[in-house]
């Protein structure tokens, strides 16, 4: 058993101990959602002031309204009740140092971990790659009040999205903590 399983279980035990919030309702008590990037450095809970049961948060890499986070946004709303939306991406995005080319190449090479340094990315070894990279858009930012508002904006024009959802759009400084609006993507996310 690795050491981080056994730190990852070790907390559950202690977590479950004291555990009281077994008759908390499906739905967000807070009647929101928070579509934001995985990176590690961002805690929704600590940011948005939430306690479990407040609100749903989707997270993956950069954020970034894909297929699969409005997908959640529509359950969120069309079966748990959600009223008002936020799209939170953040400063020194790990999305932002790569493009499509670069991680279909890297992964076109081998499937190991690569390493970035001042020269870009490069891959640590040989080995088996995949060229199934080639094929995904793997939604990389090269400009975060842009990325935002683009976000913010598909969402919006998604035919399952009602137009009396407000979409608000942010960007959370990792320096600050601070979460600073994108006024372009929230005046494109106004609830009509």
């Amino acid at each position: 058993m690795s050491a981080i399983l056994n730190q990852v279980l070790q907390a559950n035990r202690e977590y479950s101990n004291n555990f009281d919030k077994g008759d908390l309702p499906m739905p967000p008590g807070r009647q929101f959602a928070i579509l934001t990037c995985m990176d590690a450095r961002l805690d929704p809970a600590k940011y948005a002031g939430l306690s479990e049961g407040d609100a749903h948060v989707i997270r993956n890499a950069g954020g970034r309204a894909s297929a699969d986070a409005i997908r959640s946004l529509v359950i969120s709303y069309k079966l748990l009740g959600t009223r008002e939306w936020f799209v939170i991406h953040h400063t020194d995005c790990g999305m932002e140092t790569f493009t499509n080319e670069i991680i279909s190449d890297l992964l076109d090479s081998s499937l190991k971990t690569a390493s970035v340094d001042a020269d870009g990315w490069h891959d640590c070894c040989e080995g088996h790659g995949s060229d199934e990279g080639k094929h995904i858009n793997w939604l990389t930012i090269k400009d975060q009040v842009q990325s935002v508002t683009e976000d913010v904006i598909r969402i919006k024009s998604s035919p399952l999205v009602p137009k009396d959802i407000p979409v608000y759009g942010y960007i959370y400084d990792v320096k600050s903590g601070q979460l600073i609006e994108v006024p372009e993507a929230t005046t494109a996310g106004q609830a009509v």
